[in-house]
């Protein structure tokens, strides 16, 4: 038995973020905030069949594969592909896998130039507007396929957590012959926290970064091989996250 997450409706996003600093929407609040035809999301599906291993789990895990893109979102709200760079984040935000240069394989261009794409990227960095005023907005892109083949597969080997961002968008693409992959959230300064099972491809959970961690439960095959597929972005004031904290990057 999985738990259901609570829906908030896509007029109501901003405010969610402001009270609780979490939201999730359902595919089809998704498909209205981009906006986007079920058809259009679903076209960007085949992508995760063509991700590379990750070499940094410091775990040595073999369970996870993973593409990387980056990306400035002016303060006029135009997009603007940064050039390929690595992801960091300091350790204090990740224990396991902070503090190193990790430099994945960039997102096909083939997947960039598919017309879902920006307006997906362009939707949350007007989340963000909204909830923390006109600014530039620092985006990193992220395709995840978790595995089980090492017969069990961790979407957050570092545990709870947050990422060092503003806003984080994490939207299931697909789950396949697995269980667990439980999502749980709690306030980053208090007791109160909620679980739930993301399961509707392209329903995505929003987290205000700075207010709430999150990490999601192992998964386990329950066939002979499964996996979990997730998009997950993220939205910086200021700059990327870098050695040197440079505006635009490190």
């Amino acid at each position: 038995m999985t738990l259901a997450p609570p829906l908030t409706p896509p007029s109501q996003l901003v405010s969610a973020l402001r009270g609780p600093g979490h939201a999730v929407l359902d595919p089809a609040a998704v498909c209205a905030l981009v906006p986007a035809t079920p058809a259009e999301l679903a076209a960007l599906g085949p992508s995760w069949d063509r991700l590379l291993p990750d070499a940094y789990l410091r775990d040595g895990g073999r369970y996870r594969r993973r593409r990387h893109a980056s990306y400035i979102v002016d303060a006029a709200g135009e997009l603007h592909a940064a050039p390929h760079r690595a992801h960091w984040q300091p350790v204090e935000y990740n224990a396991l896998h902070g503090g190193i240069e990790r430099w994945f394989e960039p997102i096909e261009a083939e997947v960039a130039a598919q017309p879902a794409w920006s307006r997906l990227l362009l939707a949350f960095a007007r989340t963000c507007t909204a909830l923390k005023g006109a600014q530039a907005w620092y985006v990193e892109a992220h395709q995840f396929r978790i595995d089980t083949t090492d017969g069990i597969g961790r979407p957050t080997p570092e545990g709870a957590h947050r990422d060092g961002v503003d806003l984080v968008v994490v939207m299931l693409v697909e789950r396949s012959g697995i269980k667990g992959g439980e999502t749980r959230v709690f306030e980053a300064d208090g007791p109160a926290g909620l679980r739930f099972t993301l399961e509707a491809p392209w329903s995505a959970l929003v987290l205000d970064d700075r207010r709430v961690i999150h990490e999601s439960t192992p998964i386990q095959p329950l066939e002979a091989h499964g996996h979990r597929d997730t998009l997950v972005l993220t939205y910086r004031a200021g700059g990327f996250q870098g050695p040197t904290a440079a505006p635009g990057g490190s």
